[in-house]
């Protein structure tokens, strides 16, 4: 499944307006928010129709997943956007991370919970804002240029760089922070970086990670961020989407790509847009100077006016 779909949900008492453009939306809130309603009107709908005095607007069918037959049901459906509330446990299961990987649908799943199984992005965690009958989303997490941070002030200029990556993008970074007199330190995964940060009090830290899949740690590193203003996070959509919004590769089908991904990138091949990025650049610079490996970092993109390219594309940090 791809592409950006804008649904719309009411009755003569609510409007829920809500956009989706991966396969995996979480749409968090506390109680009285509205979100089981939202669930309910969406049940009524697909059980009564028009009857139920409820219109469900959108260019694909939405409906509920739920219950015991989730699998079965699932199995049977395409193109659908299936949203499923917190008391369906199974969202939780390597099981269900299982089927939304090999699935041609879109989720939208309601919970306060982090659900560690699933690369959810950053980008598409929202809380359900209302407005007397209207009901909208709006992002929990803001953001400008890819940088988090309770403090804005622009450009970050940090003493220290904590890297997700242990790989090509940790080689690049590591590279950069020898040759500028800053530390560097691969966390070896997202689920270790804030352990990484356990000891960080005054020194200015900038967490790197793949802003694509980084969704189940955000709530921990947020309020990490919260009580430690020197900490800042940068979370573009991974290091190969860096390379490939710097302008190295001068293609103009690259540029498409990067301004509407949701229109290439289908959610049964790909569990998380990072993997997409990476297969493209691989594939654009297959036989190339610039042939990428995500394992080893080629030396070529060190060389000086490469290596500009790519630093001056992060807005927002200062690397000098």
């Amino acid at each position: 499944m791809k592409g950006k779909y804008r649904i719309l949900v009411q009755n003569n008492r609510l409007h829920y307006e809500i956009e989706v453009k991966r396969n995996i939306t979480i749409i968090q809130g506390d109680s009285a928010t509205g979100k089981t309603t939202l669930i309910d009107m969406l049940r009524q709908y697909f059980n009564l129709g028009e009857s139920s005095g409820i219109d469900v607007v959108c260019d694909v069918p939405c409906r509920t997943l739920e219950g015991r037959d989730w699998k079965s049901i699932l199995k049977d459906l395409t193109g659908n956007i299936l949203f499923i509330d917190e008391e369906n446990h199974f969202i939780n299961t390597e099981e269900f991370a299982v089927a939304v990987k090999g699935s041609d649908n879109y989720f939208v799943l309601i919970t306060r919970e982090n659900l560690y199984n699933l690369p959810y992005s950053v980008e598409e965690i929202y809380g359900l804002r209302s407005s007397g009958k209207y009901q909208n989303t709006r992002k929990v997490y803001q953001q400008t240029y890819q940088i988090y941070s309770e403090v804005q002030q622009l450009p970050v200029k940090p003493n220290k760089i904590l890297l997700e990556d242990s790989n090509s993008g940790y080689a690049f970074f590591k590279a950069v922070s020898e040759a500028t007199g800053r530390e560097c330190q691969s966390a070896e995964g997202k689920s270790n970086l804030l352990k990484k940060l356990k000891d960080t009090e005054s020194e200015e830290v900038c967490v790197i990670a793949d802003g694509a899949a980084i969704g189940p740690e955000m709530n921990g590193l947020y309020q990490k961020m919260q009580k430690n203003p020197n900490i800042k996070l940068y979370l573009p959509e991974s290091f190969e989407w860096i390379i490939l919004n710097a302008g190295i590769l001068e293609e103009k089908e690259i540029q498409e790509i990067l301004q509407n991904p949701e229109v290439y990138i289908d959610s049964k091949e790909y569990f998380s847009w990072e993997r997409y990025f990476t297969k493209l650049l691989i594939e654009k610079t297959e036989g190339t100077y610039l042939q990428y490996k995500k394992a080893t970092l080629n030396e070529t993109y060190l060389h000086r006016k490469n290596k500009q390219k790519i630093l001056q594309s992060m807005k927002g940090i200062d690397f000098s």
